[in-house]
């Protein structure tokens, strides 16, 4: 046995004699008893779980379930729960606050959402915290709203939200000047160092815990249905919307069956095998709406029901997708892109916000309020950089300020003067005074109240799309992922693109590479390629933040919609060509 293989061993050992959860602990000595007699398999998957830890950012936490530093489990979770705790305390006493911080969990229908939950509760407690606890498992809106709605100094989400069933994770929200929006540098860096000096001095079972935290009242959910259906009332024209809805396996049905009811829509047909929360995901190879197949079993059921529109959550309720009958397409429905979605709701967002002084004068208690912006910014619409151009240009057209950001609702959320925001990965801000997250239940009522409109004057989504290309342009756009398992096969490519620029892009010369880890724009650094071509064309490069994935970003504007589907087509084929000629 190496000196490397005993160093591990002996880390291992450690985290045995303090893991309080049965399950990851047979596992573990499994594999150390194993490792002992001489097992090369086991030595190797022990280091791959204690060679390093997962790393706590921006992102709070999110890895595999299983024993050891690298993976998600009870361990780890005490050590992220008291880090966090010991930050707050700091933050509090240097601001001269006499009261203890406040912090509110809740926790998604992932295997062990509900036991992290709790672990953190009690150890936030024990630590001195008020802490309290979301009465059941909600979608993550419901915790990003109680965080604003009590005032707190913190918010944990315990979600993996879209990941593989075996994954689950940790997200943090900030209160206070934060707003309630996810953590940022350099807040992600200073709670890892909390973090860490548990991990380095504690022994998480002597850890002091309460079992005096708090049980927030039904009352907060109540408040987040009600502020959500405010969003979009049911006009007239929504009697009798035929459409359809799946929770994909997660915790968004209860919730957004009772927001529609209070907002006056139809109820939907329900993908019944997709119902109930189940971490397991069992009708689906990957919980994604964005995955091939995801929502075949919707669209089976919008076929058996005559739907006019099919809509669904992630499994924690935090992104939406949308599809609407095609007959050119396979099955006779097609998913409409996250761009597509989100610029028809900046649309909107962009009519009420400019109608938004006329509403106030004319109206005391408006039908349909516009999100109101924060005071001093003027009213803005907010996209990630790597989502479509088409929102400045609706922006630009009514005369309201654009902020583009790095990807993310921590960045997104934080435009100044914020009155909608998405990005392409399937997520909308649609009521930024309620919820400062991508909230895939207020999109859903937003969403119904525009296909309802429409279907008041004859319309549809789809003659939607026609129209605001009309308005606006004919924007396309595509995305390129390439899925690793080795994870510096994303750092190689990053690396050769940056030692050597592409000149052209197919047949199109490239005019100007901006590398954000120099800072563009005013932008924080970030590791992004954002490639301009001659014909205006854009193509950004970013390995994923949550998945093992290098993602591409096409964007192009065509003069019809013939000319646009032309240009994307020819950039992905020379977005490939590229990828074939520096990866590894």
């Amino acid at each position: 046995m190496t000196d490397a293989d005993a160093a591990i061993l002996d880390r291992a050992r450690a985290w045995l004699a303090q893991d309080p959860d049965a399950e990851t602990r047979a596992e573990l000595d499994a594999l150390i008893q194993a490792a002992d007699s001489g097992g090369g398999a086991a030595s190797a998957e022990l280091a791959d779980r204690f060679s390093t830890r997962l790393a706590f950012g921006t992102a709070g936490l999110r890895g595999e379930l299983g024993a050891g530093s690298n993976r998600m489990n009870r361990v780890l979770v005490s050590q992220a729960a008291a880090g966090l705790g010991a930050y707050l305390l700091d933050a509090a006493a240097r601001r001269g606050e006499a009261d203890p911080p406040t912090v509110v969990i809740g926790y998604d229908g992932r295997r062990n959402s509900r036991v992290f939950a709790r672990d953190s509760a009690e150890l936030l407690a024990g630590a001195g915290l008020r802490a309290i606890l979301l009465p059941r498992l909600l979608p993550t809106p419901v915790l990003a709203f109680a965080v604003r709605r009590l005032g707190a100094a913190a918010g944990v989400m315990v979600t993996a939200s879209h990941n593989p069933p075996n994954d689950n994770g940790y997200k943090v929200y900030l209160g206070g000047e934060n707003g309630g929006a996810q953590i940022v540098s350099p807040a992600d860096a200073e709670i890892a160092a909390c973090i860490q000096r548990v991990a380095d001095d504690e022994d998480v079972t002597r850890l002091p815990r309460s079992v005096g935290y708090e049980n927030a009242p039904e009352s907060i959910v109540d408040d987040y249905i009600a502020a959500t259906a405010a969003v979009a009332p049911a006009p007239e024209s929504a009697a009798g919307l035929n459409w359809v809805y799946t929770a994909m396996h997660g915790v968004g049905c209860e919730t957004l069956s009772r927001v529609v009811e209070a907002a006056g829509y139809p109820a939907p047909t329900m993908v019944a095998s997709q119902v109930e929360p189940d971490g397991a995901f069992p009708t689906v190879s990957f919980p994604n709406p964005e995955e091939p197949g995801a929502m075949d079993l919707a669209f089976e059921t919008a076929r058996g029901a005559g739907a006019e529109l099919v809509i669904a959550n992630d499994p924690d309720a935090d992104r939406l997708a949308v599809a609407v009958p095609d007959p050119d397409a396979e099955g006779g429905w097609r998913r409409l892109t996250g761009n597509q979605v989100g610029l028809l709701l900046g649309w909107r967002a962009a009519r009420l916000a400019a109608a938004a002084p006329e509403l106030a004068a004319a109206a005391p208690e408006p039908v349909a309020a516009a999100p109101e912006p924060v005071e001093g910014p003027p009213a803005s619409l907010a996209c990630s950089l790597v989502s479509s151009p088409g929102l400045q240009a609706v922006a630009e057209h009514y005369g309201l300020a654009f902020h583009a950001t790095l990807t993310g609702f921590k960045w997104i959320s934080r435009a100044p003067g914020i009155v909608y925001g998405f990005e392409e990965a399937l997520g909308y801000l649609v009521n930024p005074d309620t919820v400062r997250d991508k909230d895939g239940l207020s999109a859903a009522v937003a969403m119904l109240g525009l296909a309802a409109e429409a279907r008041g004057r004859g319309a549809t989504v789809g003659d939607l799309l026609d129209e605001f290309a009309a308005t606006f342009g004919h924007f396309a756009s595509d995305q390129i992922s390439v899925r690793v398992d080795d994870l510096s096969i994303i750092a190689r490519i990053m690396a050769a693109l940056r030692a050597q620029h592409p000149s052209r892009i197919g047949e199109v010369d490239v005019a100007r590479v901006d590398d954000l880890l120099d800072g563009v724009d005013g932008l924080p650094p970030g590791d992004v390629l954002r490639l301009w071509l001659a014909d205006g064309s854009r193509l950004i490069v970013r390995p994923s933040g949550t998945e093992p994935k290098l993602k591409l970003y096409l964007d192009v504007r065509g003069d019809s919609e013939d000319d646009a589907r032309a240009r994307i087509t020819a950039l992905a084929a020379g977005a490939r060509a590229l990828l074939d000629a520096v990866r590894p």
